[in-house]
């Protein structure tokens, strides 16, 4: 092996960014081979290239090095860790993952740290932000390099806290590996995201790496009323917290009153016994207050801080948000497009509403085309009405998989409308006194993705044009 004296300027998986006296790691993903673009990386000066196959059999200048690893995704992570100083260690990183839940999860986390008067970053589906920063988000969790940048420019902005939502793609691709997490919360399992995954024991088990690499002296906080709760215990060394409605567990919320509005509910925790109330509504989201009630019990935050920050929290972008009509029926809009979250997102509504619920939803191309049937079946049994329509159908044929969701169901209360403006409208024109409109699958987003374009869309932006135009 050549030894070679270099500084190392940066690290990318990347050829496009890589400059003189970079780390370039050959990483072999799903659809881009890194090792087709060793020529080009070194063109651009890299002077280290790690495979994890023997070095390929080029012409290479005298000063490049090959580096062969077992993994080159875990170097990668582990590598940038290093060359960002190690940040994790330094800000206290909340690791936040399951099927459903996350990202309300996050934002209480930030409004309960804002309410004690400390920085909290977030990382999640709908953005990075920290300090005022907003930065588009292209992955629920970025990789590698961009995500060790981040944290460096949180604890040089002097952030305390991380609150990350962790996807089940990073952990199998390795993403966090390296990342000292004080915290790891664990809300829910449900079926999704089974066309990377193939099966549901797999998706569990890279939920799992979170809480299998966690030390001791950080804390798994831990949904008790989940079936996969008692493996997640098992498998994790840190001290485990546990949060729950029907299982006892050491954050409890009890004598819980469902409003239109609203929810009220007793919190329990040790001695602590205060009576609570959220702007949020839904028994699910009583399960993400209690997560980040529980968070914020075991930082040692006062409760009246907490009680406060969750008493004032309006909503989530896109998460069962209202839409302001001024008018005698109700519009929400929500990011459901899994059967266990429309389950959830319909069950929630339907104490609340005395007209009919009607659903607009879809399902997105190149995605878990198990869980389409599914999700048919679900809105056409809990809702009144359903019209299914196009979500993000990508290079798929959206008549294809409107026909994939309507195998699943059995009844006829359901029409179909390709168009997702003409669903809007057709929702619109079914909305009776006393209805409720649900828009699901979308929520934050403002585009919709066809083919290889992608186009201005945003459901809440769509329905209040539409509602303009209405008498």
């Amino acid at each position: 092996m050549k030894i070679v004296d270099l500084e190392i300027k940066g690290i990318a998986s990347n050829s496009k960014e890589i400059k003189k006296g970079f780390i370039f790691v050959a990483i072999q993903g799903n659809r881009q081979d890194g090792n087709r673009f060793i020529k080009e990386a070194i063109a651009r000066g890299a002077g280290i290239i790690v495979v994890e196959k023997e070095a390929p059999q080029i012409k290479v200048p005298e000063k490049v090095v090959f580096l062969v690893v077992n993994n080159c995704r875990k170097f990668f992570a582990q590598a940038t860790h290093n060359f960002y100083g190690a940040p994790s260690n330094k800000i206290k990183v909340i690791g936040i993952t399951g099927t459903n839940g996350k990202t309300t999860i996050s934002y209480l986390i930030e409004a309960m740290t804002k309410k004690s008067n400390d920085e909290c970053g977030v990382i999640g589906t709908i953005n990075y932000r920290f300090k005022g920063k907003t930065i588009i988000a292209k992955n629920t969790t970025p990789g590698s390099g961009k995500l060790q940048s981040l944290l460096r420019k949180m604890y040089l902005q002097k952030v305390k806290y991380c609150a990350m939502e962790v996807s089940s793609h990073a952990l199998d691709q390795e993403r966090v590996a390296g990342i000292n997490f004080s915290h790891a919360i664990f809300t829910n399992l449900t079926q999704d995201h089974l066309d990377y995954h193939k099966n549901l024991e797999n998706y569990f088990l890279a939920k799992a790496k979170l809480f299998c690499t966690l030390p001791p002296a950080s804390k798994a906080i831990i949904n008790n009323d989940d079936k996969y709760s008692h493996r997640i215990r098992q498998l994790t060394k840190a001290k485990v917290l546990t949060y729950g409605i029907e299982n006892k567990s050491n954050v409890m919320a009890r004598e819980i009153n469902f409003k239109r509005h609203s929810t009220e509910f007793s919190l329990v925790a040790g001695q602590i016994n205060i009576r609570m109330k959220t702007n949020l509504i839904g028994r699910y989201n009583i399960y993400n207050i209690l997560a980040a009630v529980a968070w914020g019990i075991s930082e040692k935050l006062p409760i009246q801080d907490i009680k406060s920050a969750i008493e004032k929290f309006k909503h989530v972008p896109g998460r069962l948000e209202r839409v302001n009509c001024s008018r005698d029926f109700s519009i929400f809009v929500d990011y459901a497009h899994t059967p266990d979250a429309l389950f959830n997102v319909i069950s929630a509504l339907r104490p609340l509403v005395k007209g009919k619920i009607i659903v607009i939803f879809g399902c997105g191309g190149e995605r878990d085309k198990l869980k389409r049937p599914q999700m048919g079946k679900v809105v056409t049994e809990l809702a009144d009405y359903a019209i299914i329509t196009s979500d993000n159908p990508r290079s798929e044929n959206p008549a294809w998989i409107i026909k994939d969701i309507a195998q699943g169901i059995q009844k006829s209360n359901y029409c179909i409308v390709p168009g997702r403006l003409a669903a809007i409208r057709k929702g619109l024109s079914l909305i009776n006194k006393a209805d409720c409109l649900l828009i699901a699958g979308k929520g934050h987003e403002d585009y919709q993705i066809l083919k290889n374009k992608v186009i201005k869309f945003s459901d809440r932006k769509v329905v209040r044009e539409c509602l303009k135009s209405m008498k």
